[in-house]
């Protein structure tokens, strides 16, 4: 099976949820951020996602050199990343899996 149609039902679940929880929360993302940074236990949780979204970032950029694409065309996924990290590559996979590799 293809990794968007294996990509496509968690983005669209995440993305529900996500967009649903930012909606009732008492509180903007950036205090939540700083909230989960103010304690050891749940920052050692949010650095370990910011380094798999890192990789995540990296991957996407070698599959846009792959492809052929330019890395301007990647950015937008990392800036997805960046704020909502799972997003990100599973727009990616969704979107860009549809490509076929240039040559």
């Amino acid at each position: 099976m293809r990794a968007r149609y294996l990509a496509l039902p968690p983005l669209m679940a995440f993305t529900l949820y996500t967009g649903w929880t930012l909606l009732i929360t008492e509180q903007s993302l950036l205090a939540f951020g700083l909230e989960l940074m103010s304690r050891p236990d749940t920052a050692q949780v949010v650095v370990d996602l910011y380094l798999m979204a890192a990789l995540a970032c990296m991957w996407m950029v070698t599959d846009t050199r792959a492809r052929g694409g330019a890395l301007i065309g990647v950015l937008p996924y990392m800036l997805i990343t960046l704020v909502f990290v799972s997003i990100g590559p599973l727009l990616y996979l969704v979107i860009r899996g549809a490509e076929r590799k240039k040559g």
